[in-house]
């Protein structure tokens, strides 16, 4: 691998972001119900979301699979949480997702509770200081176009708009990108 890795752990004044830890399943099983909730707010105008919620054992099986991939790929997830608790307010880290591995996609997503504190652009600017130092050179964030809270993390970022797509399932996705050398 050309690239260095991704630490399993950073720092930043109020968060930490640590490899994900079983602690971790009950939130993150929120996060995904919120998510789903959401999805199906915007695409059917209900509140409830399609289908049944995550169980906690198969967040489970997703935190064990995310931490047992995460040496190989030399990128991941982090969770997420105010410094010196176990309270999990979310994730951010580098994906794969629709980019590459030379060029992955800066990823975050935070429960509601946890929305408009600074957390996002924080965990954010530690990832892409982060991702800089493995090397690589530009780093992407895919956003649905109804997302304006992600835009102004991203903006703040210094990302800037590359073009905008449509999905079968997302629908319209706008492309971002930074440029890191």
């Amino acid at each position: 691998m050309p690239y260095a890795p991704l630490p399993f752990a950073l720092e930043t004044e109020r968060l930490t972001l640590r490899l994900w830890q079983e602690s971790d399943a009950e939130g993150y099983r929120r996060l995904v119900s919120e998510r789903e909730g959401d999805h199906a707010s915007r695409t059917s105008g209900g509140p409830e979301p399609d289908g049944e919620p995550m169980s906690l054992d198969a967040a489970l099986d997703d935190i064990r699979g995310a931490r047992e991939t995460a040496p190989g790929r030399g990128i991941h997830l982090l969770a997420m949480h105010p410094r010196g608790t176990d309270e999990f307010l979310g994730y951010c880290g580098l994906v794969i997702g629709r980019s590459t591995i030379d060029e992955p996609e800066l990823a975050y997503e935070l429960l509601r509770s946890a929305h408009g504190r600074g957390y996002a652009t924080e965990a954010a600017a530690a990832v892409v200081e982060a991702a800089r130092a493995t090397g690589r050179r530009r780093l992407w964030a895919t956003v649905g176009s109804w997302n304006a809270p992600s835009f102004r993390v991203l903006d703040k970022l210094g990302f800037r708009r590359d073009r905008t797509v449509v999905e079968d399932e997302a629908g319209e996705v706008v492309w971002t990108v930074l440029d890191l050398a």
